[in-house]
């Protein structure tokens, strides 16, 4: 081989590298070190020099994945394992049916499970032989698909060569889709031309593989996620979670979110966080799936004609219409949180009219490239509040205009900082009167020290007349009883009423406090954990973010929050103040004494489900009186279950306590039976 060609083969390898590590950057980690236009000039830098030296093209190169000869038609292939659809259960109680049949299957003890977006594309198998694309193959009748490798070659997030070490041959399973925002601009690419408009991602995605040319497949746009393996060879793995690890070293990204979890209940309550979480996403999704990690225990658990016994998709009905933004508003939450509104033209989805809808952060309105005046598709899954998926920028008509996040907070103008590595935009200004307000309305909400009377008009009103710039300027009120009286709407019974309840609110339990404090990443569940370890306020602003993590169920990240709260000069004045008005901070004896209740407590021993609307007591109530009382709030109905106790709309949990033959209580039944009807 001359020097010539000799340096143009290792100029061609240099770039090939360079290409393959960031589409592993852009594809597996979403984070790309280089724009856009850099990655177009490496891959035209190396289209040329392959076309100056035809003999150094290989198969494998980058530049090959869009472009390649058509094919007359497609050739059928069996699977060399069957591609077996997914049990698919809609509602909890079928879901947690399949759990009970699973933990018979399994045996005894916990099984460890994986959790993953369903993502709603089209099933697809990928074959490498010695770490190259042999075959690609969709699902079919689940026994015979067709090759459709000349299509899979185009697809982002495919590569044709895996990264060493591989194994001698590994069928990669997985979906074929379009992202939401590329489907978007496809859709107004095919009306502009007059075109067949496309239906939706997922049809789009279907007809694309079924293209002869791979050059038009290419146009699409389609992405490729991993979830599951098919074939082996030269390679051992213990769990699902340890494939996922290998998926991502050769190259490939797994479906994103993916977590494995030690329990059948971790699984199924972080399936219901993941529930929260579908705004988002830039891709479709219809279901969660939960399938056992470990990989011999699923082939004891085995199968049946139609479907694997270890795995299950929990799916869900999806609704959608199609509406106007009119406009977007900027609202301050309590921790100084900028979220963007969307206000929409009231369109009807599953029997509830949506005129708003939030759009969460700057990042999801530039994600979803939403302008004023845009037409968008508003879906609602399940119980999921309304979310918008994506934009009609078929429709646009150049009457749009571009939204601006605000640089400065829109209460006080304070200049707005974005979380460190995170994707929020706050105002930093403690004095905010937007964060006073809803900071305000929070620290007496039911779910804090559940102060009466004080409502989100009267606590503006205090806040507007210069009665209110700090929590602890409620427990001052009293002194101004007179000056209340000047104020509208407010007579002398409402006044003594109000004075009367911020007075109650004083003796509230520790973990009430510590959730009305709105100090971030502690909720009242994390308050009730905190208060049941330390007893006392003094005691917890005294831990390190160390001790802090020795906490069950506290993370390194609450942990610091909660250090740096105590720590922080408006925490210390904040903490000074509220001793002051002599709240009750708690102490280790009373801690102390609180267990000893709850041991002897009236429902000791017993598991209680709470379920449907409450009329007297929050959800978050019901269960600290449970707690009080010596008994564990469960979050679903099984055997072990003592009580549910059940409210408006029940649903699922109320139909399985009672096919279970649990007793079922009204609300009003509970409370009597601890003793709080008061």
């Amino acid at each position: 081989m001359s020097a010539e060609m000799t340096s143009a083969a290792e100029e061609i390898d240099r770039l090939r590298a360079a290409i393959r590590h960031h589409d592993r950057l852009y594809y597996e980690q979403a984070a790309p070190e280089i724009s856009d236009l850099e990655y177009d000039r490496l891959m035209r830098d190396l289209q040329e020099l392959e076309a100056q030296h035809p003999e150094l093209v290989t198969s494998d190169s980058p530049s090959q994945k869009v472009g390649g000869a058509p094919i007359e038609g497609f050739v059928q292939v069996a699977h060399r394992v069957p591609m077996l659809s997914i049990e698919n259960v809609f509602n909890d109680q079928e879901l947690a049916e399949f759990g009970v049949r699973a933990a018979k299957l399994a045996g005894a003890g916990d099984v460890a499970w994986i959790v993953e977006f369903k993502v709603d594309g089209v099933a697809l198998s990928l074959i490498y032989e010695q770490g190259r694309l042999v075959q690609a193959v969709t699902r079919g009748d689940g026994r015979m698909g067709d090759d459709v490798t000349h299509n899979a070659r185009t697809l982002k997030g495919v590569p044709l060569q895996l990264e060493p070490p591989f194994p001698e041959l590994i069928e990669i399973r997985g979906e074929a889709f379009i992202a939401n925002s590329d489907f978007a601009h496809l859709r107004a690419e095919h009306e502009a031309r007059g075109a067949e408009p496309l239906k939706n991602p997922r049809n789009a995605t279907a007809g694309a593989l079924k293209l002869l040319d791979p050059k038009f497949c290419a146009k699409r746009r389609l992405r490729f996620f991993a979830h599951s393996v098919g074939a082996l060879t030269g390679v051992e793995f213990r769990t699902h979670a340890e494939f996922l690890d290998l998926v991502r070293r050769l190259g490939l990204s797994p479906v994103p979110g993916t977590v494995a979890k030690p329990s059948w209940t971790a699984a199924c309550e972080h399936l219901h966080g993941m529930m929260e979480e579908l705004h988002a996403l830039d891709f479709e999704v219809d279901g969660i799936v939960l399938k056992v990690d470990d990989l011999e225990l699923r082939e004891q658990m085995g199968a049946t004609s139609k479907s694997p016994r270890w795995v299950v998709a929990y799916k869900w009905e999806k609704y959608e219409a199609v509406t106007r933004i009119e406009s977007i508003e900027i609202q301050v939450g309590k921790t100084g949180t900028l979220t963007p509104v969307a206000h929409l033209a009231p369109v009807e989805i599953a029997g509830t009219t949506v005129s708003r809808s939030s759009l969460h952060n700057k990042d999801e309105i530039e994600r979803l490239g939403l302008k004023i005046g845009d037409w968008i598709v508003v879906e609602k899954a399940g119980k999921i509040i309304p979310h918008v998926v994506r934009v009609e920028e078929h429709r646009r008509t150049g009457d749009e205009t571009e939204f601006h996040f605000p640089t400065h907070c829109p209460d006080c103008g304070t200049e707005v900082l974005r979380d460190e590595g995170g994707v929020y935009i706050r105002c930093p200004n403690p004095q905010c009167p937007a964060q006073l307000r809803e900071s305000l309305r929070y620290f007496c909400s039911r779910a804090a020290m559940d102060i009466e009377g004080l409502g989100e008009k009267l606590i503006l009103q205090l806040v507007q007349e210069g009665f209110l710039t700090s929590f602890s300027d409620l427990y001052r009120l009293a002194a101004r009883r007179s000056d209340l009286l000047e104020l509208e709407r407010l007579g002398q019974k409402s006044v003594d009423n109000l004075l009367a309840g911020i007075e109650t609110s004083k003796k509230q339990p520790l973990w009430r406090l510590l959730t009305a404090l709105n100090i971030r990443h502690v909720g009242s569940r994390t308050s009730q954990i905190l208060a049941d370890r330390f007893g006392s306020l003094d005691v917890l602003a005294g831990q390190t973010p160390e001790q802090l993590e020795q906490v069950e169920e506290i993370g390194p990240i609450s942990a610091q929050s909660i250090h740096d709260w105590f720590h922080s000069e408006i925490g210390r004045r904040i903490v000074e103040e509220l001793r002051e008005a002599r709240l009750n901070f708690g102490s280790a004896e009373e801690a102390a004494q609180r267990v000893a209740d709850e041991a002897a407590g009236v429902l000791a021993g017993k598991t209680l489900v709470v379920t449907g609307a409450m009329v007297r007591r929050t959800r978050e109530e019901m269960e600290a009186l449970i707690k009080r009382h010596g008994g564990h709030a469960a979050s679903s109905v099984s055997k072990k279950t003592s009580y549910v106790v059940a409210g408006d709309k029940a649903g699922s949990k109320l139909d399985k306590a009672q096919s279970l033959g649990i007793e079922v209580l009204t609300e009003d039944q509970f409370l009597e039976m601890i003793g709080e009807t008061d």
